[in-house]
């Protein structure tokens, strides 16, 4: 796959990562929407939205994204995280504001902003495929850009009529629908239980893939990468890692992995933003001495060296010491130099 493909397909995967997200939350939003001509627009949409994240998954089948693992694990990570994210929230998209016509309200700006999103992912998908000569992927992101945009006016056009119904229900005191009766109490419950299940079920596949898939280098460093974009403080390797000092934290990093390393990197970036956390981090990241070498225990890794590779026993050595330091593994890696 030439540079140009790789890159078209990182952006066709996070546009169905986006997509598969949003399914979530047009359910969300449908259930909390009165019957009318808006609901409507949002069911039609919600069908058009799994078209798009179909037709996405057939173009990256057709570019041979099933032959490449760096960039399945990668559309792996983004849509379970995606899904992760949209389950999390929709329960919030279901009780916020004080009356059915404002969580309707707030709801429908969240989906503006959604479809601009939307807009601006598909948009640079055309420009980008255009520019390296893929035309089917241009013509498949113009043509749902299309669709997004159409939606996005739908919306706007919803958007005086649902802020009158406010003013009726909040100010004037006559409410248009009782919250209740919209499925909205069930879905609640449901979304709750489906957060659930669906992760996991997301997860585990991500596991299986990912395991495979960290065996080239490279690629546990761009899921640790990934996965600390949204990572929250228990996600992270070194526990209670917000309440640590600068010292504390960059005393625990080398017994970390380069996945945990990098998770740190993007979550430490996006809060504090530490320069001796960051600069401790990037001295540490680094190839493994081979890809998967981190996923590995002592008497693996003992057992490996026991091949007696020397140039593998030196790369070893000089990881350990800079990483986890484990005895036993050093200990090996000088028996096999010493006995070359």
């Amino acid at each position: 796959m030439t540079a140009a493909q790789k890159k078209v397909v990182q952006y066709l995967s996070e546009a169905k990562a986006s997509e598969l997200a949003l399914v979530r939350v047009l359910q969300s939003q449908i259930a909390m929407t009165p019957r009318g001509a808006y609901r409507t627009a949002l069911e039609q949409h919600l069908g058009q939205t799994r078209n798009h994240a179909g037709r996405v998954g057939t173009r990256l089948q057709e570019l041979g994204q099933g032959g490449n693992p760096l960039m399945a694990v990668l559309g792996t990570v983004e849509s379970a995280v995606g899904q992760a994210l949209a389950f999390g929230k929709t329960p919030l998209d279901l009780l916020r504001g004080s009356g059915g016509e404002e969580k309707v309200l707030k709801n429908a700006k969240d989906a503006c902003a959604s479809e601009a999103l939307e807009i601006a992912t598909y948009t640079a998908i055309e420009r980008l495929a255009g520019a390296v000569g893929d035309e089917d992927t241009a013509t498949l992101a113009a043509s749902i850009r299309a669709d997004e945009e159409k939606m996005l006016q739908r919306i706007l056009r919803e958007i005086p009529k649902l802020t009158d119904a406010v003013v009726r229900a909040e100010v004037k005191g006559d409410p248009s629908y009782d919250a209740t009766t919209t499925g909205a109490a069930d879905a609640v419950r449901e979304a709750g239980e489906a957060t659930m299940d669906t992760v996991r079920t997301a997860t585990a596949g991500a596991k299986r893939t990912t395991r495979q898939a960290r065996k080239l280098p490279g690629v546990a460093q761009a899921e640790g990468q990934i996965k600390g974009t949204v990572a929250s403080e228990g996600d992270l390797a070194i526990a209670r890692y917000d309440k640590l000092t600068v010292e504390e934290i960059t005393g625990k990093l080398a017994e970390l992995s380069q996945i945990d390393l990098a998770k740190i990197d993007s979550y430490e970036r996006k809060n504090q933003n530490r320069k001796t956390i960051l600069s401790r981090v990037t001295t540490l990241r680094g190839d493994e001495p081979w890809a998967g070498y981190d996923e590995l225990t002592a008497d693996e890794v003992q057992a490996v060296l026991s091949e007696g590779d020397d140039d593998r026993a030196r790369q070893v050595r000089t990881y350990e010491r800079s990483h986890k330091n484990r005895a036993g593994v050093l200990k090996a890696a000088e028996r096999e130099l010493t006995s070359a």
